[in-house]
């Protein structure tokens, strides 16, 4: 049996930078101490979640891949011998910004990174197109010590189309780390990941906030956290509140346990959705 033991880390973020980090270390820690050999940070993990409003003063956040956040993340892997998943704010050259996560080999080597494609821009606190391009580094899916691991960010797991590409090109655990807060995406958040991971037939994490992130806005990250196998059961659950490090053993043979059952890559029929990718609404 393949099993891998994975973490994720939700925790309450809205601090200056180097705080942030430093407790996101110290948590990287704990799962390093629980004998995780992945673990994935939240969305833009090294201070609050500023799209809550539109300023240009988080420009100067940003950084390059081998900015200082970057940079000692790389380490913290070394350290731990452990693949991370570190999203962040990325400067790809003067003015021009992607919301990214890298994912780093457990020998401190980056090994690549996603861009998220699909850009939100509704109120009252998701003004994401004010910081982002939308992603140009397509769906990629990195080959690791740990798997295949496939990269979702927040408001992309609206779009069935991004998992099921993820999925054709062999991911075996897709995270998706967010910023979600209690308004009506509470009741997709247990439904849509789920759905994706047996229509897949992968293990998906999702990683939520914590807290208020007064006085950027008064809406609550829910945190909930979960690790959801390859038949849509979600088999480990954060807590709705508090910094939490989710453990859990996966196993990977249950990908080819699900797939010779259900036989959904088999049965597909791709050369009738030509019109997919035509269709305007």
């Amino acid at each position: 049996m393949t099993t891998v033991r994975a973490a994720v880390i939700q925790c309450y973020a809205n601090m200056p930078k180097d705080e942030a980090i430093d407790k996101h270390v110290e948590l990287i820690g704990k799962a390093a101490a629980d004998g995780a050999k992945v673990t994935c940070l939240q969305e833009i993990f090294n201070g609050p979640y500023f799209p809550a409003e539109q300023d240009p003063k988080w420009y100067r956040t940003a950084e390059p891949e081998d900015g200082p956040t970057m940079t000692r993340m790389r380490e913290v892997a070394r350290q731990h011998g452990m693949v991370l998943i570190v999203p962040w704010y990325e400067e790809a050259q003067t003015g021009v910004y992607y919301n990214s996560a890298a994912v780093i080999e457990a020998d401190g080597t980056l090994v690549g990174k996603y861009r998220k494609t699909h850009i939100p821009h509704v109120g009252p606190c998701f003004w994401e197109k004010f910081y982002f391009k939308p992603g140009n580094l397509g769906y990629p899916v990195f080959d690791t010590s740990v798997g295949k691991i496939g990269l979702i960010i927040c408001y992309d797991r609206h779009f069935p189309e991004v998992a099921r590409e993820l999925g054709l090109k062999g991911a075996e655990l897709v995270f998706n780390p967010s910023a979600t807060v209690e308004s009506l995406s509470r009741h997709l958040w247990e439904l849509e990941q789920p759905a994706h991971a047996v229509a897949n037939g992968y293990w998906i994490a999702a990683i939520n906030r914590v807290g208020v992130e007064e006085p950027l806005s008064t809406a609550r990250f829910y945190g909930s956290s979960y690790f959801c196998d390859p038949r849509g059961q979600i088999i480990a659950r954060a807590s709705d509140s508090g910094d939490e490090v989710l453990v859990a053993d996966l196993d990977l043979d249950k990908i080819r346990e699900v797939r010779d059952t259900w036989q959904f890559m088999r049965d597909r029929r791709p050369e009738t959705y030509g019109e997919l990718a035509e269709l305007l609404p």
